[in-house]
C-alpha cells in the first residue's frame, strides 16, 4: 500500500519538476528577447540609418545576416546549456528543448542564406578576399574557406537535432546513449557556429563589404 501511494506522489514530483523547466527556460528566452529588443530600439533611435547599414550594396543583406546570426547566437547558447542538461538526466520535459531546435535550424538557415549572399560581395574585385590573397593567402585559407566550410555544418547538425528529438520524443530520456548523442550534435552546432562566428566578424573588422 505504501508503494502505491508513493507512486502518484513520485508522478506528482516528475510533473512539477517538468512545469519549472518549462518555466525556468521560457523565462530566460523571454529576457533575452526583451534585453535584445532594448538593444535594438536605442540602436536605431540613437543612430542614423545610413551609419548603421553603410554605403555598401550589401549594407541591407550584411544588416539581416548580422541580425539572424546574433539570435542563433543566443539561441544555440541556450540549447548547448539545455545539452548539458539532458545528458545529465535533468530534463522530464522536451517540449522547450524541441521548440530550440527547431528556432535554431531555422535560423541557421536563414543565416547560412544571407552569409552565401553577401560572400558574392567578399569574392567581388577589390574586396577583403583579394586583399588578404594578395597579403596573406594563408590567412585566406582560415578566413574564408574553412570560415565557409564550418559554417554551413550548423544547418544539418540542428535539422539532426530536430528529427531525433521529434522521432524519439519521450522514449529518447528514457536512451542515455540517444540523450548523449543529442547532447553531442546540440554541442558541435555551438562550436561550429561560434567559430565561424568569430571569423566573420575578423573579416569584417579588416574590411567590410
Amino acid at each position: 500500500m505504501q508503494g502505491q501511494g508513493a507512486l502518484p506522489q513520485n508522478e506528482g514530483k516528475v510533473v512539477e519538476q517538468g512545469k519549472r523547466e518549462d518555466r525556468s527556460v521560457t523565462s530566460l528566452v523571454l529576457v533575452v528577447g526583451v534585453l535584445l529588443a532594448i538593444a535594438a530600439f536605442f540602436v536605431v533611435t540613437t543612430a542614423p540609418i545610413q551609419s548603421l547599414l553603410g554605403e555598401s550594396s550589401y549594407a541591407a543583406i550584411s544588416a539581416f545576416h548580422g541580425l539572424s546570426a546574433g539570435l542563433l547566437l543566443v539561441v544555440i547558447t541556450i540549447g548547448l546549456y539545455q545539452g548539458y542538461q539532458l545528458f545529465e538526466g535533468r530534463i522530464v520535459n522536451l517540449h522547450d528543448l524541441k521548440l530550440l531546435s527547431v528556432v535554431a535550424a531555422t535560423m541557421s538557415f536563414i543565416t547560412i542564406v544571407f552569409g552565401n549572399w553577401i560572400y558574392v560581395g567578399y569574392r567581388a574585385k577589390g574586396s577583403v578576399r583579394e586583399w588578404l590573397l594578395a597579403n596573406n593567402p594563408e590567412a585566406h585559407k582560415i578566413f574564408f574557406e574553412f570560415k565557409e566550410h564550418m559554417a554551413l555544418f550548423t544547418l544539418p547538425l540542428a535539422v539532426l537535432a530536430v528529427y531525433l528529438l521529434y522521432h524519439y520524443d519521450m522514449g529518447l530520456l528514457e536512451r542515455r546513449w540517444l540523450r548523449a548523442v543529442v547532447a553531442i550534435i546540440l554541442a558541435l552546432t555551438f562550436f561550429y557556429f561560434t567559430v565561424a562566428f568569430g571569423l566573420g566578424a575578423a573579416i569584417t573588422k579588416i574590411k567590410p563589404v
